[in-house]
């Protein structure tokens, strides 16, 4: 889209600064979370084996990602069953990857990257392409007589019935997380630039809004991407 670009940090550096800012954040944000699970870890590479799996009695970075870990992995196991294990790499990687992305909003000379619609539908793209791949490799080719309804003859009604829901779905993960970000962000620039007590009075607030704005919304989507795997591998049993 053409117009004038936010400023961020990222002016600074060439060649960067020149790129669109949902590209440049959302690089940053894997450079980061990359530099973070280093980090958390590299003390389990290096350390004895017995010693690496105690957790530490402090919070340290280490036990915030195994806390994420294991609760996207409780609930995979809730909705998805005894496979859940084999989906925790590309549900945990959207879960980070968003979440850092909407927290980057709060920083001041950073923009989140799922403020912009095309990171948002990248990430959706991403969970329909994995849940059809999935629902194939579980069913085979039986996995898309499901599309054809119950019986034959109901088949030129439900085929576009089906595929327009299963497109819904992109529209509504891209869109519900686009929004609520945008919506998110600009509230807290907002307040940023409103006369000089009330920032002083509202930025609190906006910035704990902010924050549970992310998780949830991180949340959601992550939720919603595990019932569409979850039907994906199960639909075709039915």
């Amino acid at each position: 889209m053409a117009g004038h670009s936010p400023f961020t940090w990222f002016h600074y550096i060439p060649g960067i600064g020149s790129l669109p800012h949902q590209v440049s954040m959302a690089l940053f944000v894997l450079v980061l979370i990359c530099a973070l699970a280093y980090a958390g870890f590299k003390k389990m590479a290096a350390g004895p084996r017995e010693e690496a799996l105690v957790p530490s009695r402090s919070l340290t970075i280490r036990n915030i990602f195994e806390l994420f870990t294991e609760l996207v992995l409780k609930f995979l196991d809730d909705i998805v069953g005894q496979r859940g294990k084999e989906f925790l790499p590309l549900i945990g990687t959207l879960g980070f990857f968003i979440f850092f992305s909407n927290l980057l909003g709060l920083v001041p000379g950073f923009l989140p990257p799922t403020d912009n619609y095309n990171t948002t539908l990248a990430c959706a793209l991403v969970v329909f392409f994995a849940t059809h791949y999935y629902g194939l490799k579980t069913h085979g080719i039986k996995y898309l007589r499901h599309f054809l309804g119950p019986v034959l003859w109901l088949a030129p009604l439900m085929l576009p019935i089906e595929i327009i829901s299963h497109l819904a779905r992109v529209l509504s993960l891209s869109m519900r997380l686009f929004g609520n970000i945008m919506a998110d962000h600009m509230l807290l620039a907002l307040t940023l630039a409103s006369p000089l007590i009330l920032p002083l009075l509202l930025s609190p607030l906006s910035l704990f809004l902010g924050v549970f704005v992310s998780l949830i919304q991180t949340f959601i989507f992550i939720l919603l991407s595990m019932i569409y795997i979850s039907l994906a591998v199960e639909e075709g049993e039915h």
